[in-house]
């Protein structure tokens, strides 16, 4: 399929999981797509022909070398993925400080930083599609509802969410959407190590909570990366002309009831 042919996306921690996904996703549409990561994923932008970058989504001058290497090495942006995000699931009251700021410096500064870094080269293409250009900010459930153990995680994800609305309404003027997108559990490498972390501060064994966990969805399972991928997709194609500001919810029913 062709429906994203002539885009320039970059896809930030594109190495695993919903990354690595959304990357194939854009590029089976057509999109030319920059991975990139703490360590460049060379083997799968040559997989997908795109390019491969190293990138520290926490420090402002990577963000500014990426966006550089973007409009020289690729001719500019069309579509932003922030997808980089650390998990945390930590009672409360064992929480330090160290880990809140380690997951807000990821999980919002580096959100942040794209969508501050990205809008110039954005705003410079948003005229050659129907639907502008796009970024699309990865959330989680966890910024639409509250759940004990990951009270940190919940703040840095709802202000994912929240951020988006306003960057959203700031950018509108610019013909480029920004969306964010919340998962349920997903089949991932965090997935499972929201498993594993979650039976350690409850003391449940790791089948019981993976069980318990599934059944919080109602259809039943966890979703897997292409679930996610296929929505980002979506959003950054021309079917979401009139999105912008918009949650989408990709989570099995979770936050249904």
């Amino acid at each position: 399929m062709t429906e994203l042919a002539g885009r320039i996306a970059l896809v930030t921690g594109a190495s695993r999981g919903i990354g690595e996904a959304s990357a194939r996703a854009l590029a089976a549409l057509g999109a030319k797509v920059i991975v990139s990561d703490l360590a460049a994923p060379e083997a799968l932008a040559e997989e997908l022909g795109g390019l491969a970058r190293a990138h520290d989504v926490t420090d402002e001058q990577s963000w500014i070398d990426t966006m550089a290497f973007a409009r020289y090495a690729a001719g500019g942006l069309d579509i932003l993925v922030n997808n980089a995000g650390l998990f945390l699931a930590k009672p409360l009251t064992e929480t330090t400080l160290e880990d809140w700021r380690r997951l807000h410096t990821v999980n919002v500064e580096g959100v942040f930083l794209g969508c501050k870094h990205a809008v110039p080269l954005l705003a410079e293409r948003a005229n050659l599609w129907t639907g502008g250009t796009a970024i699309i900010n990865l959330s989680s459930v966890a910024g639409l509802v509250g759940s004990a153990l990951v009270s940190c995680y919940n703040a840095s994800k709802g202000a994912v969410r929240l951020f988006t609305k306003g960057v959203a309404m700031e950018v509108a003027p610019l013909r480029i959407r920004c969306n964010s997108v919340h998962p349920g559990i997903i089949e991932t490498d965090m997935g499972r190590d929201l498993v594993s972390q979650f039976s350690a501060a409850t003391g449940t064994g790791e089948n019981d909570t993976r069980a318990a966990f599934s059944n919080l969805h109602p259809l039943g399972h966890f979703g897997v990366p292409q679930n996610v991928a296929d929505a980002v997709a979506f959003l950054a194609s021309d079917r979401a002309a009139f999105m912008t500001g918009s949650e989408l919810v990709v989570d099995g029913g979770f936050t249904t009831s």
